[in-house]
């Protein structure tokens, strides 16, 4: 097992930001084809990361780093875990090992499955884009939930910036669960 432990640059936490708002991104959302919503999530830029998987190859002749085989992601409360992460980074002189590298997108599959306190995400792959602030999750079945609350559709896109989120059908229905007894409380 390859252990991996980063203390993050602030676009490193943007990246765990994107990953752990995907997984509670859909608080209030209306049964159709397609729907967007917003959300909002705030991590703190002082955590580290704590990367784990079975193998890890670094290609900075490539400017990439491959995390395969039980990849698992940590910060603070957030957890990721999927069956392989690549990470793209640019620019010369900068290693992803040193902690140094300017990420441009960062790509996992082979399941995904976040998780941060009660909710959760699975999906069948993601990514996030840096430049354009932007993560997709998506799959045949894309499912978000919180407690009895479920969200199902086949692609999440997330734009940071603005916290704005969609959760297509591809064809399909989103179909959602909700659980009255969820509901806060004023």
């Amino acid at each position: 097992m390859i252990e991996f432990s980063l203390i993050p640059a602030r676009k490193t936490v943007a990246v765990l930001a994107g990953l752990a708002f995907a997984a509670v991104c859909l608080p209030q959302i209306a049964l159709a084809q397609s729907t967007s919503t917003r959300g909002d999530l705030r991590l703190s830029n002082d955590q580290p990361i704590q990367i784990e998987s079975d193998q890890l190859d670094v290609k900075d002749q490539e400017a990439k780093a491959i995390f395969t085989g039980n990849v698992k992601v940590v910060q603070g409360g957030m957890t990721m875990q999927s069956g392989n992460m690549t990470v793209h980074y640019r620019g010369q002189g900068t290693s992803i090992s040193s902690g140094s590298a300017d990420i441009q997108s960062i790509e996992v599959g082979g399941k995904v499955f976040l998780s941060s306190g009660t909710q959760q995400a699975t999906a069948d792959d993601g990514r996030f884009d840096m430049d354009s602030q932007t993560f997709v999750l998506t799959g045949d079945r894309v499912v978000l939930s919180e407690g009895q609350n479920v969200f199902v559709g086949c692609k999440l896109t997330v734009h940071m910036n603005t916290g704005e989120a969609r959760l297509d059908s591809c064809g399909g229905r989103v179909n959602i669960q909700l659980d009255p007894k969820s509901q806060k409380k004023p």
